[in-house]
């Protein structure tokens, strides 16, 4: 099929009046801002709170529209999974991430969503995964050992954001961003902040302002950089991937589709990344024979310290596998996830009518006490195949599910242990005694006091 008979999905759709969703039970809030402080301060808090007052389906009111809510496995299931293509990830994220982040993988629907996924997964294959792993290594390995030279208190949040930002220059861009890097990791920043001010618009002095600002600075780099690499051939990086990527017919991805999804995909594995290792290795601070156990993993390697990596002792690292997922258990980097109806839907004995703004929240489903006994616990061995076997499949969602599960899933795990690999071979962390990080925890979960750890050589 070729892509340029396939436009944007046609469709159309209208908020439900007032009165329409009235039968689902629920709190608003105040007029016009609604529940949407509430939310922002303490969604974890909000959202228990509402779903044992209402139960599995509620009504609030957010960003300035009444959305329904829907809570556990079978809610992920129904809205991630979508057999009926009923629920818009487009109109859906499009008020969050529309106007920073415009037709990234995520914001497309349906047909034209297959053929951009599909178009986008040679970046993925085997080959160029085996490049960004040996780029991964050499950049977190001289990263640690710079870490190793400084022993002592380090705010791991910032330290680690910097590493993923220089992390993903190389494997996405395959060279240093160099002198702009602070540029760039800017416009980054703010175009994730200003995706959930209360302040929709651009007005002057706004965080949107900046957020709108930001964005121009990536389009002019990814602009000026595409007829270079197109120019190049056999790069391996993912950008220069894309720039030589071909839909079905044999058309070049356009110019602006891969503005579009180098922006989405640098966002997503900076700042999601940033916040998973984060929370990673804060477990391990604050777990030292969860630390001890990995440490054991890897040193059953045999890996000298500049050894490289290979994807033969990432698959040998069931431990720190776990380890990671329960991390993400604990904090999901997406932890709720909006979705438009199509058409009207029941679920739970509730009809909800087309148009409605629906929402699933892996933040709530990952602390279900029937589900995941003790769920503030940070607890590894929750994933073992056995324990695995019996748990509902949509329980566990850090990279959502169905057409949209995350493209970059195995990037993320493949980063993970290789990080995993260096830091506690290398490195002991600990929290000072009587600390305690407090995390901010959406749009994307983040320490607020950038969460001090203290590490040593091993």
């Amino acid at each position: 099929m070729s892509m340029q008979s396939v436009a944007p999905p046609a469709i159309s759709w209208t908020p439900p009046r007032r009165n329409e969703l009235k039968h689902i039970p629920g709190d608003e809030g105040w007029p016009i801002i609604g529940k949407t402080f509430q939310v922002l301060a303490d969604p974890k808090g909000h959202i228990e709170a509402s779903g044992a007052k209402y139960g599995p389906v509620y009504r609030t009111h957010f960003f300035g529209e009444t959305n329904v809510v829907l809570l556990g496995p079978e809610a992920n299931e129904l809205v991630l999974f979508d057999q009926q293509k009923l629920f818009s990830s487009t109109h859906g994220w499009n008020k969050v991430l529309g106007l920073l982040f415009p037709r990234g993988l995520m914001l497309l629907d349906f047909d034209e969503h297959r053929l951009h996924r599909k178009a986008l997964s040679v970046a993925f294959k085997s080959g160029p995964m085996k490049c960004y792993l040996a780029d991964l290594d050499k950049g977190i390995a001289a990263r640690v050992a710079q870490w190793k030279a400084k022993p002592g208190v380090m705010q791991l949040y910032p330290a680690m954001k910097q590493l993923t930002l220089d992390l993903a220059a190389t494997s996405f861009l395959g060279a240093d961003i160099g002198p702009e890097v602070d540029e760039i990791n800017r416009a980054f920043a703010d175009m994730v902040a200003a995706s959930v001010a209360p302040i929709r618009r651009p007005l002057p002095g706004t965080q949107m302002a900046r957020g709108v600002n930001g964005r121009k600075r990536i389009v002019a780099y990814f602009r000026e950089q595409i007829p270079l690499r197109r120019a190049k051939a056999g790069g391996e990086d993912l950008f220069s991937q894309l720039c030589h990527a071909t839909h079905e017919d044999g058309a070049l991805l356009s110019e602006q589709d891969i503005i579009d999804h180098m922006s989405f995909l640098m966002m997503a594995a900076h700042d999601t990344l940033t916040s998973s290792l984060t929370s990673f290795i804060g477990e391990l601070a604050a777990h030292p024979d969860w630390q001890s156990r990995l440490r054991d993993e890897v040193t059953a390697l045999k890996l000298s310290a500049d050894a490289p990596t290979s994807f033969d002792h990432l698959e040998k690292m069931p431990l720190s596998e776990m380890a990671f997922k329960e991390a993400l258990r604990i904090r999901p980097p997406v932890p709720s996830m909006p979705r438009r109806a199509m058409r009207d839907f029941t679920f739970k004995g509730f009809t909800i009518p087309a148009g409605t703004a629906v929402g699933v929240n892996p933040l709530y489903t990952h602390h279900m006490k029937d589900i995941w006994p003790e769920p503030d616990h940070f607890d590894p061995l929750r994933f073992t195949e056995e324990a695995q076997r019996n748990r509902h499949r949509f329980a566990w969602i850090p990279f959502g599910g169905g057409a949209h599960m995350c493209l970059g899933l195995h990037f993320a795990y493949m980063q993970a242990k290789c990080f995993a690999r260096h830091f506690v071979q290398n490195l002991e962390v600990s929290l000072e005694p009587g600390y305690k990080p407090n995390w901010q925890m959406w749009p994307i979960p983040k320490p607020r006091d950038g969460l001090r750890v203290v590490v040593k050589a091993v």
